[in-house]
């Protein structure tokens, strides 16, 4: 077996290896001979720790960073990437245009259903295969050779680009959902007491994410419990929202029958079925974030089993935190027409003050969105930077020598953040010349992100799923019904959400995301036959024999509760490092 790249610290510790350290465990030296069992009762306390480090090991990565996540840890985090109902707050004029409360209400449904069999989906992959590289590392090690690179490359390129322009559509979707709940103080309607110009919008944006960057890189430790907080703020606040707007209701409520089947299309000019079909950005913008919780693997105790079952729940309980909120704001829809109009493109503050009749009342119902919202950003912040350096880990970025550092002290890829965080500023600045700006960031977000879940899901169906038995989340034949579900969506997502909202379009709305997306795929794709073909050589590979111990000791080490005593006493696996 070919040795582990070695690390890059001068004095041959990883981070990983200094925390345990500093807190009284003993780790194999480099260099000496160790020897990894496999047994589950040779695991001892902290066995699925070490087991995930070793897996790390035999796909020729050395742990660089703590593992310090637990599986409700991971599923909050997850829970605050999606961050329902912020998600769903700020893209609800999408919906609106479409088709009005059908497509709000079925439109979240169906695509929460769809996002399941996603979830599901890349479960299964990453049970065999957790590593911070996520989608792109899973899709080099399923493909045949003979395309392998070619693949990986393309699938990592969309989930990087995914990565940065979704978290730049979060951050400056909080800056617009901000400039709306301001004007909730406006004296008469459309005349606000903020002008929002662009400069304005810019210099929030601006402010937004250098503090999303600023609590990732010096707060990591403490992010696991920040995103635990977040849990108990968002339930406490949309519990508010939703007594609140059905108690007062000043403007009377509509009936259920308005609410779950009242459907006009007419404000998007599309036909109906299209148009429907436009209004589900909305969902898939809020659940876009699905697989990004997978380049949190290397920070994860046990990532072969808490991150599947992280991304699964996770997608049950926003469905349901989704429907809480989505279902009282209906019930209070005003006209439909009105909210289409509206210049900011943020029907939500207006819902609620419509609801409550008191623009105080309205901004403090509004706060805890707002909160919401720089969590999400700093969530989204977290995973991008961590899915950049993995990929640059692998020599695929220009530039890789600096965007793959770790910075020891702060124990987070800081280069590769402070990267990701000029490029989304640098995007920014296309709102100065087109005000749809927030629709091609979410949409080419959506786009690139559903492009590279769909990569080695059809890897893993055109390889008849052969390589995902033996992982700890394998669903049988559920599996071939949920990967055909996710490709299926993924056809439908990629040209669906480079249309406009509404027609007839004129430049300055127009969805710019097909723009966006074509120019990345031309320059991700000619970068390969200009140098990758010839640099690029794809993730570490090891022999099958050493992967198949590893899995076996994660099955192991994910499943102890259960199954100690019952694996072999004997079974291991001798390194030389």
């Amino acid at each position: 077996m070919a040795n582990p790249p070695p690390n890059n610290y001068a004095n041959g510790t990883t981070q990983s290896e200094a925390f345990f350290l500093e807190d009284d465990f003993r780790r194999p030296s480099v260099g000496k001979e160790r020897k990894v069992s496999l047994g589950a009762k040779e695991l001892g306390e902290n066995g699925g720790h070490n087991s995930a480090d070793d897996l790390l090991e035999a796909m020729g990565y050395t742990a660089e960073l703590v593992r310090s996540r637990s599986t409700l840890q991971v599923a909050f985090m997850s829970f605050v990437l999606a961050a329902i109902p912020y998600g769903l707050a700020t893209t609800l004029y999408y919906p609106i245009a479409g088709g009005g409360p059908a497509n709000i209400i079925w439109g979240w449904v169906a695509v929460s259903s769809i996002i399941l069999c996603v979830a599901s989906s890349l479960g299964e992959i990453t049970s065999v295969y957790p590593t911070s590289g996520g989608v792109y590392y899973q899709t080099f090690m399923l493909a045949a050779p003979s395309y392998r690179l070619i693949m990986s490359w393309i699938c990592g390129w969309a989930f990087v680009v995914g990565n940065i322009t979704i978290t730049l559509a979060v951050n400056f979707g909080t800056t617009l959902f901000f400039a709306a709940c301001i004007n909730v103080f406006e004296t008469e309607p459309e005349v606000g007491i903020f002008a929002a110009e662009p400069y304005q919008i810019y210099l929030i944006f601006f402010a937004i994410t250098l503090l999303c960057n600023a609590v990732s890189a010096l707060g990591n430790k403490w992010l696991p419990y920040l995103d635990t907080f977040a849990i108990f703020w968002t339930f406490a606040g949309l519990i508010c929202i939703v007594v609140c707007v059905l108690a007062i209701a000043r403007n009377g409520r509509h009936d259920a029958a308005y609410v779950f089947g009242e459907f006009d299309p007419s404000n998007s000019g599309w036909p109906a079925g299209w148009s429907f079909c436009v209004g589900l950005l909305h969902a898939a913008y809020a659940t876009s974030s699905t697989g990004m919780i997978i380049s949190m693997c290397e920070e994860v105790q046990q990532p072969a089993t808490q991150v599947p079952r992280a991304m699964v729940g996770t997608i049950v309980l926003n469905t349901i935190a989704g429907l809480v909120f989505l279902i009282p704001l209906v019930f209070v829809l005003p006209n439909q027409t009105d909210l289409f109009n509206l210049v900011s493109a943020q029907p939500t503050p207006v819902i609620i003050k419509s609801a409550i009749g008191s623009s105080g009342g309205t901004i403090a119902l509004l706060i805890p969105l707002l909160v919401l919202a720089i969590f999400c950003g700093i969530g989204c912040t977290t995973a991008t930077s961590r899915c950049t350096w993995a990929f640059a880990r692998d020599g695929a970025i220009p530039g890789s020598k600096w965007w793959k550092q770790v910075n020891t002290k702060l124990d987070v890829p800081l280069n590769a953040m402070m990267m990701t965080m000029v490029v989304q500023l640098v995007l920014g600045l296309i709102y100065f010349g087109s005000s749809a700006a927030f629709n091609a960031f979410s949409g080419v977000g959506v786009i690139c992100l559903t492009m590279s879940y769909a990569c080695p899901i059809l890897v893993n169906v055109i390889t008849r799923r052969k390589q995902v038995a033996d992982g700890n989340f394998y669903l049988g034949k559920l599996g071939w019904f949920c990967n055909i579900v996710s490709i299926g969506w993924s056809a439908l997502a990629l040209p669906l959400f480079c249309m406009p909202t509404f027609i007839p379009v004129v430049p300055e709305y127009m969805n710019y995301a097909s723009v966006v997306f074509f120019a990345f795929f031309v320059v991700a794709t000619g970068w390969y036959f200009v140098w990758g073909k010839q640099n690029y050589r794809g993730p570490p590979t090891h022999t099958d024999a050493i992967l198949e111990a590893r899995r076996a000791s994660m099955a192991v080490g994910g499943n102890r509760d259960d199954k100690l005593g019952m694996a072999g006493k004997n079974d291991e696996v001798v390194f030389r490092n």
